[in-house]
C-alpha cells in the first residue's frame, strides 16, 4: 500500500459560511481532514501553517490574502517537514482563496520534489469550486500525477462523508 501524507491549510475562527460571517472552532478544511484521518488511519498528517498569524478578522484576512496573491508571495511554512520522500501519495487540502489556494500552499508545493508522486487535491469553498488551483498545482509539480480534485461546499462539510470516502478510496489506489 502507498504511503500517504495528508497536508492541509485550514482557517479557524471567523469564516464566510452561507453568506454570513461565523466563528468556526475548526476550519472547514480541517473538518474534512478529520474525516480522512478516520478513513486513512495509516496516513500521516501535516497542517500547513504560516510563520505569522493572519488577522482574526475574516474581512481583514481576505484582504491580506489578496495582497499575497497580487505579490505572488511565498509565506514561510512553519515547522515544515525536512522532506516528503517516503510518500507516494499526497492529499492536499485547502480553502479557495481568491480563486486559488492560499499562497502558503504554493510555498509547500515548491519546497519538495513531487516527481513520480500522486497529488489528490480537495478544496473547501462557498461556491467557487476548485478555482484555478488544480492548474497551478500541475504547473508547480510537473512530474506529479495530479487528480482533478474534489470541491466541497464549506457549509456542508459536516455531512461530506461521501466526498471523504471518494478521496480516501482514490488515495488507496496505486
Amino acid at each position: 500500500m502507498a504511503r500517504i501524507l495528508i497536508a492541509y491549510y485550514s482557517r479557524r475562527g471567523e469564516n464566510y459560511v452561507n453568506g454570513n460571517i461565523r466563528n468556526l472552532e475548526y476550519g472547514n478544511t480541517e473538518v474534512m481532514v478529520e474525516k480522512l484521518k478516520v478513513l486513512l488511519p495509516e496516513a500521516d498528517v501535516f497542517r500547513i501553517e504560516t510563520t505569522y498569524e493572519y488577522s482574526a478578522s475574516y474581512m481583514t484576512c481576505i484582504e491580506e490574502a489578496k495582497l499575497e496573491l497580487r505579490k505572488q508571495a511565498r509565506p514561510e511554512v512553519k515547522n515544515a517537514p525536512a522532506n516528503i520522500d517516503g510518500y507516494d501519495t499526497v492529499i492536499l487540502g485547502y480553502p479557495n482563496w481568491w480563486g486559488t489556494m492560499p499562497m502558503v500552499c504554493y510555498t509547500f508545493l515548491e519546497s519538495y520534489d513531487f516527481n513520480g508522486k500522486r497529488i489528490i487535491p480537495f478544496c473547501t469553498n462557498e461556491g467557487s469550486g476548485m478555482g484555478s488551483s488544480v492548474r497551478f498545482i500541475r504547473k508547480l509539480c510537473p512530474g506529479a500525477v495530479v487528480t482533478d480534485g474534489t470541491s466541497i461546499h464549506g457549509a456542508e462539510v459536516q455531512t461530506a462523508d461521501s466526498e471523504a470516502r471518494e478521496i480516501a478510496n482514490e488515495a488507496k489506489q496505486q
